[in-house]
């Protein structure tokens, strides 16, 4: 009898989509798969507006759920003997329809499951798997691997990139700058994981998959991002609580206060972020070995409360 995969996630693009199919590309003849897509009630837009992108942060950070459309009968009554969950980080923190259903009654779903989560991101993805990983436990999930796929194009280019993706709708590149977003080969080229999946699967080793990732290279981290990302979702965990102070998401109220977050928010990242790179990678000498630890740490799976 075929093994049964559950493929969980949500995306507005459509990248994670494909990445996910990449994945299974090598596979999908030889286990059972069924796809479920998170559909919030009110969806997001896509591309954003301006206004309703950065009212989506203080909800995002603070893990608040938003109604989401239920998941199948057929899909809830099935026994899957994995689960593939994919997600992007918004804010530094898991997107919002991915807490969503994490904080649903669908998410039973995974409970007792093995989950291999997978992320498509800018580069920073730390705080939003941190998450991710007490949710599934307090699930009832057991995480068994983790595969990260991120813009390898430098802070400044990605960050030019995701906004004209984000807010006009073009991921192609244009002009001087590249496609925005995961690279198209790097998304073709994770096609390469499906079968250590598969094999793991098979043989009931799922517990030692996430090895066998790491080795294909599922994640690349490098240092200087444990240190931006700690120094942003400080910040961001701050706004978020000062806006929702004002009330819940669209609120005219809170209004003022979302346009002064966008405005510091453009000022840190175009204007403070050079200074900032310069500070982190001073800090990165003095911090280099607790630094690689924290990098091993992220990497893996164990979950520890208040890492970042």
């Amino acid at each position: 009898m075929k093994k049964k995969i559950l493929v969980i996630y949500y995306s507005q693009s459509g990248q994670l989509r494909d990445i996910l199919d990449n994945i299974l590309y090598d596979i999908q003849d030889k286990v059972e798969i069924d796809i479920a897509e998170i559909k919030p009630v009110t969806p997001f837009p896509f591309p954003w507006k301006a206004n309703a992108f950065f009212d989506a942060m203080p909800e995002s950070v603070e893990l608040v759920p938003s109604p989401i459309q239920p998941l199948s009968h057929e899909v809830m009554d099935k026994d899957y003997d994995l689960v593939l969950f994919g997600y992007q980080s918004w804010f530094l923190s898991p997107s919002q329809p991915a807490t969503s259903f994490l904080k649903s009654e669908y998410a039973r779903v995974l409970k007792g499951k093995p989950v291999i989560t997978v992320i498509g991101s800018r580069n920073m993805w730390l705080n939003g798997q941190e998450k991710v990983k007490e949710m599934l436990h307090g699930i009832g999930a057991t995480l068994v691997g983790n595969i990260v796929l991120v813009d390898r194009n430098t802070n400044l280019i990605s960050l030019l990139t995701i906004i004209r993706w984000s807010f006009k709708g073009q991921k192609a590149a244009s002009g001087i700058l590249p496609e925005a977003g995961v690279q198209t080969p790097d998304i073709k080229n994770a096609q390469r994981f499906g079968m250590q999946i598969y094999k793991h699967l098979q043989e009931n080793r799922l517990h030692e998959v996430h090895k066998e990732l790491l080795m294909q290279g599922a994640i690349h981290l490098r240092p200087g991002l444990v240190l931006l990302e700690k120094r942003g979702i400080k910040n961001f965990r701050k706004f978020a609580k000062y806006i929702r102070a004002k009330g819940g998401p669209g609120a005219p109220e809170r209004a003022g206060r979302v346009k002064l977050f966008q405005w510091l928010l453009t000022i840190l990242v175009f204007i403070l972020s050079p200074i900032s790179s310069l500070t982190a990678a001073i800090q990165l000498q003095l911090q280099k070995k607790s630094l690689l630890r924290d990098v091993e740490y992220f990497k893996g799976l164990k979950y520890e409360a208040g890492k970042i």
